[in-house]
């Protein structure tokens, strides 16, 4: 397994098999995220991505393997990480506030005290201003920033992100791509990537685990130079579409 620069190893899957009615879904699913690091995982729909999310999640369990975070076994065990899948989930009654207090208020927080702890995050996360509005009053973009402040509120450690940005327009998600990268530094987040669109894992991914289908396994590793990365015109680049192509036969094949 790759091994990055002495890094710690936050999160762990070893030998993850499920199945479902006697058909195998995964099979020996072993993957590593480093502290600090976005991986993506990537490959056909119906492969078994989010089977695999909801199992590292806790909320199913495998029939073998285990996971590991921080090197303890948390196996079907939930609560240890931040969980966001594709919409936003915000309550239209809600304020923002109170929508992003809402996992403090899960863990045990009086109401008053968690609306106070959330809003300390607002100029973090580039939502000041919006405490008071409602969800509808909010730009798509916006919405996604309140919902992952909100996620990011029930773990601080470890986010699992199932396709978070697939309903953006196409400036409003690059605009996002280039804050999330930003937030998940400043506030030292290690995130688990799920998408289909290859250009987003390479712009965003430090690796990415191709999963096979049939079942689903872990089929080729990719690792995204970070030099290349910084470059301005790197989606441009020869290296870029080098990527592409090669990740795409990889899923293909």
């Amino acid at each position: 397994m790759t091994i990055l620069n002495n890094k710690k190893i936050v999160l762990k899957t070893e030998n993850i098999t499920k199945s479902f009615d006697g058909v195998l879904t995964l099979k020996d699913i072993s993957i590593i995220l480093y502290e600090g690091e976005l991986v993506s995982i990537l490959g056909k729909s119906g492969g078994g991505k989010s089977t695999l999310f909801n199992i590292i999640s806790g909320l199913l369990e495998p029939d073998e393997g285990r996971v590991l975070l921080g090197g303890k076994d948390i196996t079907t065990e939930t609560g240890h990480m931040s969980y966001m899948l594709q919409k936003d989930l915000l309550l239209p009654h809600l304020k923002v506030l109170d929508n992003v207090a809402i996992p403090l208020i899960i863990n045990g927080m009086n109401k008053k005290a968690a609306r106070l702890e959330a809003s300390t995050h607002f100029e973090e996360f580039g939502l000041q201003g919006t405490e008071h509005q409602y969800p509808a009053q909010l730009s798509g973009g916006m919405k996604q920033r309140a919902a992952l402040l909100r996620t990011y509120l029930f773990s601080k450690e470890v986010c699992l992100l199932d396709e978070p940005f697939s309903a953006l327009d196409t400036i409003t998600k690059a605009s996002i791509h280039s804050w999330y990268l930003d937030i998940m530094k400043k506030i030292k987040l290690s995130t688990l990537f799920i998408t289909h669109d290859i250009d987003e894992a390479i712009k965003l991914s430090d690796r990415i685990y191709i999963l096979g289908a049939n079942p689903g396994h872990i089929a080729r590793e990719f690792i995204i130079d970070s030099q290349e990365k910084k470059n301005l015109d790197f989606t441009l680049s020869s290296k870029f579409l080098e990527y592409k192509r090669a990740i795409t036969e990889a899923i293909e094949s």
